[in-house]
């Protein structure tokens, strides 16, 4: 008997396509194709447990939008690749003393056969790993871009819709130096022109790790203040990293998200991640100790009044605390100020008798994370620095404290804090015994002005009183710019990102620290030239943490490390590393014509290929990678290397698979299923269709071997249908004959190609299954099964089940692959039905189902209904009182007595 046999059919027609390069793509655009489809999946990171089932999901979507697509005529790319630098693949290195590179392109041959295994329709000669020197030559060419690039926030320039847009990345070589600078010679305006790079170093407050010995992200660090990787500890302390300015382009990042074709909820999460706020910066005058000395002569009355006349200035003299307010209407309700343990004005202002309290405040503090410090901060904890601000509105003296709930991170790393109507300074307010003044009336009895956040009427505002919070605002904003004592403002929570790691097994920087005579940083950098790129990784067995924050590329060997310039000064490479986000900003790029030596991407490849149509991946990508890819295309786009403004077009993230006791799948629940394993006993297709039946793509779902089986039989149904059950022999069966169908064959057909096609087109996938398993059943009870039929199955079933698919193709007479077989089409008029059966209610309640023309008006239906024997006697003695009539959906009595 002819059997379903998954394995030897998947086997086969993998070597098929491997062979023959079926989803090899040109680059040579195709005038006969019906335009390009670029459907891209989020690079995986190779691990070495492999795939589990959760990860084919994505992978299985994209692979039946290409495959569809191809049949449909157009001009498909469909690549994969390898996230492979990282800190999991140092790590293990590190506890087996087996080198990163072995062991990450082991576990890509592994990845790789396991998508090979599931049949997948990647274009294999565009396969790319991040760790491959031919790419990161390209991601430190990027590199080199940002840091010659500065932000012009007033530029303007016209966008492909013919916008105005304002802000620009111009070449470092265009940002204008003021005389003052210049004057100062090469040097002021070298420095000068590193303050504006978007690529530039900092000494910053970060997350320092120890035990990993690396900084980590904030997102990399635990709500417990410990290491996602290994549970380490992790303090704050302060380190030179390199940056990138992402903030520059914050409101671009906003802006452009509102053409998407993204879900709404992950363009909130971005919105609120770069977290858009308007409101006014103010500078308080502080009033210095006489042991500083910055301490001057000058009188809140005298910095006033030159104020008025010289206006705000860009930064804040020495002698003011610039603090930045959603609610400039409640200044006069302010009693104390509060600056980051950070901040650069403590030093200055703390007295005496409160430095060393200070001190060890700042100690303590640096050991929290932000998330301890803010939203994890169960007591409000500070130090007051014996120095006052005057508030510039009512002249008010202002004790200023340090606390660690306000970061140097957010804004200017300075509140002025109004405990009436803020919760965080009302609890510091109560723990401190300090002032609380009502200045928002809610106008209401109910509601308590102290703690009352919302908008009201000014109230302890001098000649403020009475006003309306909206109009207060705007009101007090004008009257401190006319002060030059503030301006309107807008900030954003998302900070400049931090690119440095403390890593060996990471993108070097191509960067040259210049040395003095004694081998000691002068602070000067040069970049590596393009020509020399890339600058490989050494060859190094030591890169183990010595807990410190000197990175392992710091005692590569001294051939690697050192080299002298053609001027004679001696130089250090940089030794921190890229953090792995590098990579992965820019992959799609390099799918597109990954073989190039010369540039990182034709532009008139870039200008076919892009933006990507489709992007699936996890939502736990929502917000960074999205977020720091579209950063540097941007970049990019600025630069003129590339045409689109966004990266993906379209983004739709998959649902999580769990468990089968509905947790997410680890190692430590034991509940990590193998796709070896489930393609071993039912066969890749039959995993395939599975993970598209379970439900909507983007929900999250529980797995389940029942299902697998459900559908393995479904596709032994399938196989049935076309196969001779009797033979010994793989052969057509009988009942499949090249005769003409019958009406109601037709209409089954017809309706089932264009469900299935509108299905895939929404990516609706679980209910195209559905429709695919009525055709069956009701064919399967046919005696005679028209062979275009059949056919017109195979070819809808191809996408989801490829390996059973080119198999029966293959029965069915054809010599050649259905890859790029036209997809079957649909005809409207023959999917209309000559009866319908619509149900007959009597108040609305259903009390018989009749089958009436499909043209029937309304006369007809309710004759129709009327003389049915069951609507006759449930209306047997009552009084009609209405009868509705919809067309083709219901006939309904009103009826009483």
């Amino acid at each position: 008997m002819s059997r379903y046999e998954p394995r030897h059919i998947e086997s086969k027609w993998q070597t098929y396509w491997d062979e023959h390069e079926t989803f090899v793509t040109s680059n040579e655009p195709n005038d006969a194709s019906q335009g390009k489809m670029y459907v891209l999946d989020m690079f995986p990171y190779p691990s070495g447990s492999g795939l589990h089932v959760g990860h084919p999901e994505g992978y299985t979507a994209t692979d039946i939008v290409c495959r569809f697509n191809r049949m449909k005529g157009k001009h498909v790319l469909h690549p994969m690749g390898w996230d492979a630098f990282g800190l999991p693949a140092e790590q293990h290195a590190i506890n087996t003393g087996t080198h990163p590179r072995v062991t990450t392109y082991e576990n890509i041959d592994n990845f790789r056969r396991q998508l090979k295994m599931l049949g997948f329709s990647y274009d294999w000669s565009r396969e790319i790993s991040t760790t491959d020197e031919d790419y990161y030559r390209w991601t430190q060419w990027i590199f080199l871009q940002l840091y010659d690039t500065w932000y012009d926030p007033e530029m303007t320039w016209t966008d492909q819709n013919g916008t105005k847009r304002t802000g620009r990345g111009r070449p470092i070589s265009e940002l204008p130096i003021p005389e003052d600078v210049s004057e100062k010679g090469e040097q002021s305006v070298r420095d000068y022109q590193d303050q504006h790079r978007l690529a530039y170093q900092s000494n910053a407050p970060v997350n320092w790790c120890p035990a990993l010995g690396t900084v980590l992200a904030n997102e990399e660090v635990t709500a417990e203040g410990l290491s996602d990787r290994g549970g380490h500890p992790v303090e704050r302390r302060a380190l030179r990293q390199w940056m990138l300015r992402i903030t520059a382009y914050a409101e671009r990042l906003i802006d452009d998200l509102e053409d998407l074709d993204w879900s709404e909820s992950i363009k909130i999460l971005q919105r609120n991640w770069i977290g858009k706020s308007v409101g006014a910066e103010v500078d308080f005058f502080v009033e210095l100790p006489s042991n500083s000395e910055s301490a001057s002569s000058a009188t809140f009355d005298d910095w006033k009044s030159a104020r008025k006349n010289s206006g705000l200035p860009q930064t804040p003299e020495g002698n003011v605390l610039r603090v930045y307010t959603t609610r400039p209407d409640t200044l006069f309700g302010a009693t104390y100020m509060v600056i980051a343990p950070e901040h650069q004005l403590v030093d200055t202002i703390v007295t005496d008798d409160k430095r060393s309290e200070v001190e060890e405040y700042r100690r303590r503090s640096a050991l929290k994370s932000d998330l301890d410090r803010t939203d994890l901060a169960k007591e409000k904890t500070g130090v007051f620095t014996g120095a006052y601000a005057i508030n510039p509105v009512n002249g008010e003296k202002t004790p200023i404290w340090i606390a660690d709930y306000v970061l140097i991170s957010y804004g200017t790393g300075a509140i002025m804090a109004v405990p009436a109507h803020d919760e965080r300074d009302l609890e510091f307010a109560q723990t401190f015994d300090l002032p609380v003044i009502e200045v928002v009336d809610s106008g209401s009895d109910d509601v308590e002005n102290i703690g009352f956040t919302g908008q009201g009427t000014a109230i302890n505002s001098g000649d403020y009183n009475g006003t309306p919070t909206q109009q207060f605002k705007e009101k007090i904003t004008q009257d401190l710019q006319a002060a030059g004592l503030g301006k309107q403002a807008t900030n954003y929570r998302l900070r400049d990102w931090l690119f440095s790691r403390q890593r060996y097994w990471g993108e070097p920087f191509p960067i040259w620290h210049e040395l003095d005579e004694e081998g000691t940083p002068t602070g000067n950098i040069r970049t590596v030239d393009e020509s020399e790129l890339p600058v490989t990784l050494p060859d190094m067995d030591d890169f183990k943490p010595k807990g410190t924050p000197d990175p392992p590329l710091s005692w590569a060997p001294d051939e690697w490390l050192y080299s002298v310039a053609e001027d004679g000064t001696r130089l250090k490479r940089e030794t921190n590393s890229m953090p792995q986000w590098a990579g992965s900003c820019w992959y799609y790029l390099r799918f597109a014509d990954n073989k190039n030596n010369s540039s990182f991407i034709d532009p008139e490849l870039e200008k076919y290929w892009l933006p990507v149509d489709l992007y699936i991946g996890g939502a736990e990508h929502a917000v960074l990678h999205l977020l720091y890819s579209r950063f540097w295309h941007k970049v990019l786009f600025d630069r003129g290397y590339v045409s689109s403004v966004e990266p993906f077009q379209k983004l739709v993230n998959q649902g999580m698979i769990l468990g089968e006791n509905n947790e997410k799948m680890s190692k430590s629940k034991g509940n990590v299923i193998n796709p070896d394993d489930v393609v071993c006993e039912y066969g890749a297709d039959s995993l395939r269709l599975y993970e598209m039946f379970m439900g909507p793509l983007e929900q999250v779902k529980p797995w389940s071997m029942k299902g697998v089986e459900g559908v393995y039989r479904f596709l032994g149904r399938v196989w049935r249908l076309v196969t001779d059950e009797q033979s010994d022999d793989v052969k057509l069966s009988p009942a499949v004959q090249d005769v003409a169908m019958n009406e109601e064959q037709e209409r089954v057909l017809h309706k089932t190609i264009k469900g299935v096609t509108e299905d895939i087109e929404k990516l609706s996938f679980n209910t195209a299954i559905s429709k695919m398993m009525e055709f069956t059943n009701f064919f399967t009870g046919q005696e005679v099964r028209p062979k275009e039929a059949i056919q017109s199955l195979v070819l809808l079933l191809a996408p989801f089940a490829p390996h059973i698919s080119e198999e029966l193709w293959q029965l069915l007479g054809h010599s050649e692959s259905l890859t790029y077989a036209p997809w079957p089409s649909f005809d409207e008029s023959k999917i209309a039905e000559a009866e319908i059966e619509i149900p007959v209610q009597v108040n609305g309640k259903v009390k018989a189902k009749i089958r009436i023309p499909a043209v029937a008006d309304q006369a007809a239906m309710q004759k129709s209904a009327e003389t049915n024997e069951l609507v006759q006697k449930q209306l047997e003695g009552k009084q009609i009182v209405k009868i509705i009539c919809v067309p083709k959906r219901m006939v309904n009595f009103v009826v009483k007595g």
